[in-house]
Parts: structure tokens; sequence; C-alpha cells
């Protein structure tokens, strides 16, 4: 049994994009830091990041695999909607390399990096948090941190979340891709990303190719128990020529559907990334996010600490929502409707052929803010959308 000699100010219980974040914004604020990682796991990604997220995290160009250009939305029936990004472009990176980078930038700030499975929370005779986890490559064995703050940054299925905040599983989909090599043969077109509607490859979500330089990934998702993804991704692959591509790796992973209604315990525990749930409904884009609520927990940590008042751990939640809870719930409405099935998701990819359509969406993703200067374009796309909901608008 190892203890550690000091109490962290804060432990952060996964080294993915919020919690590395995390822990790189606690250190750089002074406070002692322990980042806690399952070392070696790569977490099934398409990696697209946004400009905004480049700027605000300062993410060098190194780490960027493709620039994206355009994509191409593809219906039931196989027809195209050409999405070509007007300013700008939307990065991919290689989650192998980018959350390592993330952690090894915020052990360099000052966080203690220690690898192995999270365990539990215990409390030492002052109550404050004593974080149990398994060191890697020491089965069976047990090491303990003391802490005086704990982020649950820990996925989708977060145990810390179970154990402190919520008692219970949140409702995911269940994302797979494989991650092939890309073709030297020039048929894939690195600067361009496809995203395919179609019940076949999924039911309810949608399948994926997104370039990454010297590889691709290819992947579907599906909250359907039973629903073959696997499959799925195997009949994409033969469908756009891509089934004799070597493949270098299989992954698969939950992503939450929804914010969780609390964030925090109440007293020393706050979650961020997946593990509150930060991923957003329709697009399924979870990095911006994750390492946004991130820093909103570290942000809500810090200011808990300093006052002495383990209310503002709620702050982190409170802060997300105010600036993204609109966003959120206009994207689950739109994936309950236009996902539910075929003849939907063909009027939404027409729909996604109209330039107002397109250059709103582009600047709402690129920007993660919702376009409020052009309200004609607004009143343009509600009487389009009646018009494809009643069925009026030819398909």
């Amino acid at each position: 049994m190892e203890h550690a000699a000091e109490r962290f100010d804060c432990v952060v219980v996964g080294g993915g994009p919020a919690g590395a974040t995390a822990a790189e914004d606690l250190a750089r604020a002074g406070l002692s830091v322990a980042l806690l990682d399952k070392a070696g796991r790569i977490k099934p990604c398409g990696g697209a990041i946004p400009p905004r997220l480049i700027r605000d995290f300062d993410i060098p160009d190194e780490l960027i695999v493709a620039r994206i250009t355009s994509a191409h939305i593809v219906s039931p029936k196989a027809r195209v909607a050409d999405m070509p990004v007007e300013r700008g472009y939307v990065g991919m990176v290689d989650r192998e390399h980018f959350d390592e980078f993330l952690r090894v930038r915020a052990a360099k700030a000052g966080a203690q990096r220690h690898a192995g499975t999270y365990l539990r929370i215990e409390r030492d005779g002052g109550g404050h948090p004593v974080v149990v986890y398994e060191p890697k490559g020491r089965d069976g064995e047990e090491a303990r941190i003391p802490a005086r703050m704990v982020i649950g940054a820990d996925g989708a299925n977060s145990l810390v979340a179970r154990q402190e905040v919520t008692g219970e599983r949140p409702k995911c989909v269940f994302a797979y891709h494989e991650i092939i090599a890309t073709p030297a043969d020039g048929r894939v077109d690195g600067a361009r990303c496809d995203v395919v509607y179609d019940g076949r490859l999924s039911p309810d979500f949608y399948s994926w190719i997104f370039p990454h330089g010297p590889t691709i990934s290819v992947g579907t998702g599906s909250a359907h128990k039973g629903f073959s993804l696997r499959g799925a991704v195997g009949a994409l692959r033969e469908r756009t020529g891509l089934a004799d591509a070597e493949t270098i790796r299989r992954e698969g992973a939950p992503i939450p559907l929804k914010p969780l209604k609390r964030w925090d315990n109440g007293r020393d525990v706050v979650l961020a990334g997946d593990a509150a749930g930060v991923v957003a409904p329709a697009s399924g884009e979870g990095i911006y996010y994750a390492m946004l609520g991130g820093r909103l927990a570290a942000e809500a940590v810090r200011e808990a600490l300093a006052t002495g008042d383990a209310r503002a751990l709620a702050r982190a939640r409170k802060r997300f929502l105010q600036e993204h809870g609109k966003v959120f719930w206009i994207l689950g409405i739109m994936q309950a409707f236009w996902y539910r099935n075929d003849w939907t998701r063909e009027r939404f990819v027409k729909m996604c052929r109209d330039k107002d359509v397109q250059r709103l969406t582009w600047e709402a993703y690129m920007n993660k803010k919702l376009v409020r200067r052009d309200p004609l374009a607004h009143v343009k796309i509600f009487f389009k959308d009646l018009a494809h909901l009643m069925g009026i608008a030819r398909a």
C-alpha cells in the first residue's frame, strides 16, 4: 500500500482533453496538482477541432494532421450536399498524440503524473478526499493520493460520477471506428470530411469518414443495443472503396447524450468532459466542450479553495450552460427529429444544400456561438425547415 507524501490541492482523475486542461490550468495558477490517468488508452474519436479551440487552448500547428475545407453530407439515397468552408478550416488531430501532448504540457506546468486505474475516493480523519487507485503494472496493489479537491474527468462511464455525484450511468450513444491507412492512389480527398446519414449504417446517429493525413477514421454510432457497429463500418468501407485499405486499429467507446443535471457533490468533487456529459447532441462533437469543461472545473476548484465555499463548484455547470446550453438544446431537438428515419434524413441532407444553412452552420461551429447578426437568414431558414418538415419541399 502506497501513500503520497503530500496532500495535493487537487487530484484530477482522467488525462483526456478535459482532465489535462484542468490539471494544466490549476498548475499554472500555482496549485499542487496530481493527474491520474490510464496510460496507453486511445479515445475513439473523429478528431475534429474548430478554430476557436486552436486559438483558446494554444494548439501548435504540428498537431494538426489534416485541414478540412469542405464536407460532403450524404443522404440515404446517396445524394450529396457539398458544404465548403468559406473561411478557415476545421483541424483534425490524432487523439493518440493530441491527448499525450496535453498531458505533457500539464506536467511541464507543474502537475504530477500518476499512471493507474482509479478505484474509489476515501475520506481521512479530517473528512478530506483520498483518491485510491491501482498503479499501472502492479495488479492488486493500491496507492493513495490525499487531496483537498477532486476533478472527475474519467469519461462517459465515469466511476467518480457514479460514486460521488450521480449514482447512475448516463444514457449514451456507442461509437465505433476503424483507423485505416490512407490509400496512396488519391481516392480519398484529404481535405474533405464525409458525413453519412443512412439508417442502414446507423439507425439513430450518423457515420463518418474523416481524413487524418496518413490515416483515416471510418466510424459510426448508435444507441440501439444489438445494432452491429462493426458490420456497419465494414459496409461503409465496402461502399466507399476502402475495404482493401490496411486496418491499423479498431476502437469503441460510449458518447454521452446530454449534460448531467449535476456536476458536483456539493463538497469536494466536480466533473468535467464526458464525465459531465458535455458532448454536443446531433454532431457528437466533444473535444472543444471537454477542454472548456476542464477549464471551468479548474476555475470552480480555485474559487472553492480560495473562499472555502464548496458552492463554488456548481458554477462550472452554470457557466457552461450559460454559454452553450441553448446550442445543446437546439441540437438535441434536431437529432430527435431529423435522425429518426430515412425519410427525415433525406430531407435533412436536402436542407444542408441551402447556402444560408451552410453559412450559419459553419460560423456557429467554427466560433462556438449562435449567429445573431443576420436575422433575415434565420427567418428564411425557419420557413425552409417548415417546408421540409411538412414534406412540401422535394427531397
